[in-house]
């Protein structure tokens, strides 16, 4: 069992604009989790940016209290095409 802190890693591929999450692994210090980043998620030259962050710092939904967390928007009906109407002779929007 390690005591170094878990870092999560995100990686720009060349083909995109987005980083993507390309998964986990503990370091002692931000520099180190790049190092280790770059040597295990991007071996085949696959990425131009790689950003590390710590797992502590990221705060997130609970999938147990999806209903009452997503709730709120399902109330906001401008939100979806069907509320608005579209002129007749209108080809393109």
């Amino acid at each position: 069992m390690t005591t170094e802190p878990l870092w999560e890693v995100f990686i720009r591929s060349r083909r995109g604009l987005s980083h993507v999450h390309a998964g986990s692994l503990h370091a002692a210090d931000a520099e180190m989790a790049l190092r280790n980043a770059r040597d295990v998620y991007t071996r085949r030259e696959e990425g131009v940016s790689i950003w590390v962050v710590p797992a502590s710092a990221i705060e997130a939904s609970s999938p147990e209290e999806k209903d009452s967390f997503f709730d709120p928007a399902g109330d906001k009906g401008y939100r979806h095409p069907t509320f608005y109407h579209v002129p007749e002779g209108v080809q393109h929007l």
